[in-house]
């Protein structure tokens, strides 16, 4: 049996998307991913970070290679299954990503009643708790168009967090405008790194890519040559 701490939770093995008219590039794409890791990956636009999530969750179809998540590949699942391991994935959204008419409250709880079976009043409760964690009076009922941008971006942070993910993908959000934002989403990344959450920030910012107090594992840069490992200070 494999040791689970060394079994990596996302994996990309020579992974060539297929065309889609997107940006990324096609080369083969090769990272693991362990428990608890960090991983950084600089960007050049949203759509980029969008189509980088999007391969992880198994979404965009491969020329060659595979993904694999939780030592699965994707192309190799059924339905079900597919559906069931997404809502082991966390996802916090760089552009909006909310049906506007509905609840914002339904919103964050909607993917996991959909690809889950966690009884919905624990969800609500987790969901309560992660709102006021990240700094919310409590979970909003209110539709997302009646949020303010800073209050909308914290609700995008309970979304991604609840369900206790295996794997939390930021895709490119804009959590540095505002100042007490990035503090409470790294707290709450290395609490769950603690807990074998393995995450992937993908980022254009360079204010956030230059802040080295942020306690990442390993810092890529995703060039038209592949996934680029920044290394280490001397």
């Amino acid at each position: 049996m494999s040791d689970a701490a060394t079994t990596p939770v996302l994996e990309l093995r020579g992974a060539i998307p297929a065309p889609t008219g997107g940006r990324l590039p096609s080369v083969p794409l090769d990272l693991r991913v362990l428990p608890g890791a960090w991983v950084f990956i600089e960007v050049r636009s949203p759509l980029q970070a969008r189509e980088f999530a999007d391969l992880c969750c198994g979404v965009l179809p491969l020329r060659s290679g595979n993904v694999r998540f939780l030592d699965r590949d994707w192309a190799d699942l059924p339905v079900e299954l597919v559906a069931a391991l997404r809502g082991r994935i966390g996802r916090l959204y760089g552009a909006e990503a909310w049906i506007d008419f509905l609840p914002t409250d339904t919103n964050i709880l909607l993917p996991q009643v959909y690809h889950t079976r966690r009884p919905e009043p624990a969800l609500r409760e987790q969901a309560t708790t992660l709102s006021v964690r990240f700094g919310l009076p409590g979970l909003p009922m209110m539709r997302p168009d009646s949020l303010t941008p800073g209050d909308l971006m914290r609700a995008s942070c309970v979304r991604a967090f609840i369900g206790e993910p295996s794997l939390l993908l930021l895709d490119n959000p804009e959590v540095e405008r505002i100042a007490e934002l990035v503090p409470a989403l790294a707290n709450a990344l290395m609490a769950g790194g603690n807990q074998r959450l393995a995450s992937i920030w993908l980022t254009q910012s360079k204010t956030l890519w230059q802040d080295r107090s942020l306690p990442v594992s390993a810092r890529f840069r995703l060039l038209d040559h592949g996934l680029v490992p920044e290394k280490a200070p001397a």
